[in-house]
């Protein structure tokens, strides 16, 4: 089944665009929080040359990240299935992604330090850690 077609972005220039994106791990298999998942998802944002990760964090089965893109047309779904397909091929994974991602436009109102504290907090919420900076696998603001 075909995506709809994204609505373009329609912002003034000087606005800056900020995306909330989450990938999953098809049928949620924890093979992210480790130290070679990480590596590679370090090693494929290098290969962008369109987008600036702003914060991201690995969990055990999905990964959340803040990213702009350098210009305002940029496709989230080039940056979604390029991640995707370099961390797979150097982990040399069985393991498949879900289709697709959740994206989320942040709007004016809309604090990025809020975001990065929902992300930030995520392992606490799922009891992997007590405090945020006790998890290794996540990269931004106060990394």
């Amino acid at each position: 089944m075909a995506h709809p077609p994204r609505i373009p972005v329609w912002l003034t220039h000087e606005t800056s665009v900020i995306y909330f994106i989450t990938f999953c791990v098809k049928d949620r298999q924890p093979v992210l929080a480790n130290t070679k998942a990480m590596n590679a998802f370090c090693n494929a944002t290098k290969r962008l040359k369109n987008w600036i990760i702003c914060a991201a964090v690995l969990m055990p089965d999905h990964l959340h990240l803040l990213v702009s893109p350098n210009q305002k047309d940029q496709a989230i779904g080039h940056l979604s299935a390029a991640l995707k397909r370099w961390i797979r091929q150097q982990l040399k994974a069985t393991w498949q992604w879900q289709p697709g991602c959740f994206d989320r436009l942040l709007r004016a109102e809309e604090n990025i330090q809020e975001k990065w504290i929902y992300m930030r907090e995520n392992p606490v919420r799922a009891g992997l850690v007590k405090q945020w900076q006790e998890w290794p696998y996540r990269m931004g603001f106060d990394h």
